[in-house]
């Protein structure tokens, strides 16, 4: 799996990509080895139709505010989004939604679809209802979970929307990634340290039960963060196996 992620949002002038509706904004916020780089693509677009007066309640996008911000229409920046999405490991929240769109569009276009681009499509939606069934699982309700601020958030812009989408997802997955990362380097350690013998002067000390308390009691603490899936007793009980 290519290690080149894509924080994505898109906002459009209505809920149906297969009946009229268009994209009007485009964000793509890059994240490589969980650090974001400044690779990054917004782009409003002109949608060539009206805008309904609900869906600017929403973004703030009216067809005046598009034409003063001299927006393209999607056929001239279509194949720079194919371009900058392709192979790419794409983080959405409801993706369904905006890939459909996407997929309209490009294939308006005759350009590969978001699937034909080799794209791969995390749905952060999906990974909050597994993570915590029977909670609110939408973009603002996460951001107060996980206390991150949305302050700035006063309409659902793209790209105000994939900031906060992306400390979600570092978020949501902090565990997931750290702990095995952590893990694998102090394996890499102990494989290394095998290499050199111990000079006779330094001494190996053992934890005494104090501490061996307080470590089992750290582990317990992490259980509870990654739902029952510490890596490190994940990795003493495949030892003892």
């Amino acid at each position: 799996m290519s290690n080149r992620q894509i924080i994505l949002d898109t906002e459009t002038t209505g809920l149906y990509a297969n009946n009229d509706d268009r994209l009007v904004e485009f964000a793509g916020l890059e994240m490589v080895n969980r650090q974001f780089t400044a690779n990054n693509l917004h782009l409003y677009v002109h949608p060539e139709r009206d805008m309904p007066e609900e869906a600017a309640a929403v973004h703030g996008l009216t067809i005046e505010v598009l034409e003063e911000k001299n927006a393209p229409v999607f056929a001239e920046v279509g194949r720079r989004i194919a371009d900058f999405l392709r192979g790419a490991e794409l983080i959405i929240h409801n993706a369904k939604f905006d890939v459909g769109f996407l997929n309209m569009e490009f294939t308006r276009m005759g350009l590969p679809t978001v699937e034909e681009l080799g794209c791969t499509v995390t749905d952060t939606l999906a990974m909050a209802k597994e993570m915590f069934p029977g909670q609110k699982a939408s973009l603002d309700a996460l951001c107060t979970r996980f206390e991150i601020d949305r302050s700035k958030r006063v309409f659902h812009g793209a790209l105000i929307d994939c900031e906060l989408l992306g400390e979600v997802y570092l978020a949501m997955t902090r565990g997931q990634f750290s702990l095995v990362d952590n893990l694998q380097d102090e394996v890499s350690a102990g494989e290394e340290a095998q290499k050199t013998q111990r000079p006779e002067y330094l001494k190996v000390l053992c934890a005494d039960e104090g501490e061996l308390a307080l470590h089992e009691a750290y582990l317990d603490a992490l259980d509870k963060a990654s739902d029952g899936q510490c890596a490190w007793r994940m990795g003493m009980q495949g030892e003892s196996v």
